[in-house]
């Protein structure tokens, strides 16, 4: 069974976290991976990946189900394995899920780099590494082959950009 990336840009927070709820409802979990500048500020005045949650929110975890209560209160609290990695040319970033590992290890290599080995394209990656670079966030899914339009459709309905599956 061949598996596929699914990967959308999200210029907010939270369409990003609304976004990682209906994967979640989907039957999406683990393949979960968000992408963003660590200290940009969210909606709500919050720094994304910091610890901080909006008022009624809570901080979710993608991977274990615990996202009662409402809305996610901050991107680290969205997948297991958030951390911070500090990329040359970019900063800080948040990775979290599958993502987290693939990028911690190709960190010469900036994102592009990294996105290869899900058979991104070297050239669509640096597209997703400038997106990240100027404050946008990057969500991706590896899915099922069949599974992955089911994912891209949600993205795009959430107001992704340039939704794309390799």
């Amino acid at each position: 069974m061949a598996t596929r990336t699914v990967v959308g840009v999200f210029a907010s927070q939270r369409t990003a976290e609304e976004t990682v709820s209906d994967l979640r409802r989907a039957g999406f979990d683990r393949e979960i991976s968000i992408l963003a500048k660590e200290g940009q500020r969210g909606e709500g005045g919050n720094d994304i990946g910091g610890a901080t949650m909006r008022a009624g929110g809570d901080m979710g975890n993608v991977s274990n189900g615990v996202t009662t209560g409402g809305v996610i209160g901050g991107l680290a609290g969205l997948a297991v394995g958030a951390g911070a990695l500090v990329i040359p040319g970019l900063g800080p970033l948040v990775a979290a899920g599958p993502i987290a590992g693939l990028l911690s290890g190709a960190a010469t290599g900036g994102i592009a780099g990294g996105l290869v080995d899900w058979g991104i394209p070297e050239a669509e990656g640096r597209k997703y590494e400038e997106d990240v670079k100027q404050g946008r966030i990057l969500v991706s899914v590896r899915a099922a082959e069949q599974k992955a339009d089911e994912a891209a459709k949600i993205m795009r309905n959430h107001g992704a950009d340039r939704v794309k599956t390799h």
